[in-house]
Order: structure tokens, then C-alpha cells, then sequence
């Protein structure tokens, strides 16, 4: 997108382009033969990527087996997906239903051109990881702690995806950050060619609550979902400032928009949950009943007590004697009746 093109076209009056901005990419989606290759799909799946290898070093930190994150992520992220699309669908119907609808109500599938609601998304994939947790016997608050700083760090990426899709930008302005947009798209002001990018505040943000998530959590013991809970608080005390930003179409309630409202909700629900936890001590499930035993709570796990505790579990599964375990009564009876 060229300023020339900007300046010239019928839908610009003016052509006060800032010194210095930031431009949109000219494409989201390259072809590979047939098959579309998109930024925004590709930005998801490395989210999830950055955000599951995260969880998986800090779940075994804590003395879990390997993998389980992992195994837990074929659960979350296609339960995530489905509910991220919900939420937006439901939120923004407008822009699917009715008759000045800017999109085909078939297009509510199309989840490759943008649209998924974060609270949707870890609404339902939460749903998705608790059923996994009880098949496999493990503390989902123990789990959700693990995986709180990944999810921010995975929605920062997404949202670059945002940017390649030139969506989730702020009113107009003329600063040397502001983010050149096509005009004619939703949300765009006749005679404004630079807008706030607001999907750059939110990555940012998102970068800097996981930072501050992963220093706490090394610093205190927050047990029972409550580094979670700090993550909700986190999120939304931005996101919210970051939504009155936006400029695009939304649901309004007492001039706020609806996703205003949602994080004032859940950042005040994230907050009791907080405080009323404050005192709770029980133990979490970190391996399953069966399996290896978890090392003490707070405690870094060590890689090498961890390959021995697998050996020993190995060994028991297929009825091999552990040679460094001391020999029971009978054993050493015979000895000495032997050896008189």
C-alpha cells in the first residue's frame, strides 16, 4: 500500500501522512500451488507452538512427567478454537446476520480471515483441558498456573496475525508508531490514513504480563490457580484500555463496548478468586495416581532424579527387582541361615 495510491484514491480527502508510520504488509495469504499459506493461521499455530514448549519446561520443573502438556494441548487448542469463534460470532453477529451485514452468514467458518474472541477461546479450551486433566488424574489449577505466562506470550503472537490482516486498530492519529490501514476498511475515518495499532499495544502488553508472571512465579509459591487468576487480572486491566481504542464496529452498553465490559467482570471475578485462595494449602495432583512421585512443592525438579524415578517406575511395570533396594526380612534371614 503505497502513499501515492492513498493519496490518489476516491475515498481519502486529505493526505496528511505523517512523516513516519508504520505500513500494513500488502498480503496476508501466499499460495504454495493450490494451497493458501496465511499469516494469521501461521501466527495461531506458532502461539501455540512457543506457548505448549513453555509448558511443557515449567510442568516439569515442577516435577511432572514429560509430555503432559503436550497430550493436554490436543485437547485445549481445537476446544479453544471452536469457542474463540463462538464468542466472536456471537458478539459481533452484526457483521454476519441481518440485511446490511458486511459478510455472508457462511462466512462465520471462516476462521483463516481473522475473528476469534480470546475469552471464548480460553473459556471452552479450558472446558477441553479439564476433561483431559480428569482422564488423566492431575490438578487443573496446577495445570493452569503452568500454562498462564505461555498463553499471554502465544496471544501477543496472534496478534501479529491482526496486523497482517490490517484489523483490531485504533482511532486516527499521527504519531511515528501509528499504523498505516487501507481506507474503506471497518472502522477506518474518511480522510485518515494512520491509526492507533492497537493489536501492537496488546502484543506488548501481553509480552510484558507474561514476563512479570514468569518473575513471580519464581519468586513466591501461587498455588491452586492463582498465578492464573493474576494472568485474568493482568490481561484485562489492558485490554481494557487497549478496547477503548478501537474504532471497528462493537456491541455497546452505556457507551462502553461489550469486551469493556467482559474485562471488568473478569478482572473483578479474577480478584475475589484471588483473594479467597489466599490461604489454601492442600496438595495438588502433579503426576497421576500410578505414576512418578512429584518432587516437594516450590522445589525445582532435578533432570537426573527424574530419569531415575522413571527407571525405577519402568522397571516396577515390568516386574524387574530394583538392585538398589535394601532386601526385605526374608532375604536376609536366608543369608544367615546360610552362612551357619
Amino acid at each position: 500500500m503505497t502513499r501515492v495510491r492513498e493519496c490518489a484514491s476516491e475515498a481519502v480527502t486529505s493526505c496528511d501522512m505523517p512523516l513516519a508510520s508504520i505500513p500494513s504488509p500488502s498480503q496476508g495469504v501466499w499460495y504454495l500451488g493450490p494451497l493458501p499459506i496465511r499469516a494469521y493461521a501461521l501466527c495461531i499455530v506458532l502461539g501455540v507452538v512457543v506457548a505448549v514448549w513453555l509448558g511443557e519446561r515449567r510442568w516439569r520443573a515442577r516435577g511432572g512427567l514429560p509430555g503432559t502438556i503436550t497430550d493436554l494441548a490436543v485437547w485445549a487448542v481445537p476446544f479453544g478454537l471452536v469457542g474463540g469463534r463462538l464468542y466472536h460470532v456471537i458478539t459481533d453477529n452484526q457483521l454476519y446476520f441481518g440485511a446490511d451485514a458486511e459478510n455472508e452468514w457462511y462466512h462465520i467458518f471462516f476462521i483463516w480471515k481473522g475473528g476469534l474472541g480470546i475469552w471464548g477461546a480460553v473459556a471452552l479450551g479450558a472446558v477441553g483441558v479439564w476433561i483431559a486433566c480428569r482422564r488423566r488424574g492431575i490438578s487443573l489449577s496446577a495445570v493452569a498456573d503452568t500454562v498462564a505466562p505461555g498463553i499471554l506470550i502465544a496471544q501477543g503472537i496472534g496478534r501479529v496475525g491482526n496486523y497482517f490482516n490490517q484489523e483490531l486498530f485504533g482511532g486516527p492519529c499521527d504519531y511515528a508508531w501509528c499504523l498505516e490501514i487501507e481506507p474503506g476498511r471497518p472502522g477506518t475515518v474518511p480522510g485518515a490514513l494512520t491509526y492507533h495499532p492497537a493489536f501492537l499495544y496488546e502484543l506488548l502488553w501481553n509480552f510484558a504480563v507474561a514476563g512479570l508472571l514468569l518473575l513471580v512465579g519464581s519468586r513466591f509459591t501461587l498455588r491452586h490457580g492463582r498465578l492464573f487468576a493474576l494472568y485474568v487480572m493482568g490481561y484485562t486491566l489492558g485490554r481494557f484500555w487497549i478496547e477503548g481504542l478501537r474504532v471497528d464496529p462493537a456491541h455497546e452498553i452505556l457507551g462502553m463496548r461489550l469486551n469493556q465490559w467482559t474485562s471488568i467482570v473478569l478482572f473483578l471475578g479474577a480478584l475475589a478468586y484471588f483473594w479467597l485462595t489466599r490461604n489454601k494449602t492442600t496438595e495438588e495432583v502433579i503426576v497421576p495416581e500410578g505414576g512418578l512421585s512429584p518432587v516437594s512443592e516450590g522445589a525445582e525438579a532435578d533432570p537426573a532424579h527424574l530419569h531415575d524415578q522413571a527407571d525405577d517406575h519402568e522397571n516396577e511395570t515390568r516386574g524387574e527387582p530394583d538392585e538398589t533396594a535394601a532386601p526385605d526380612d526374608k532375604t536376609e534371614k536366608a543369608e544367615e541361615a546360610g552362612q551357619r
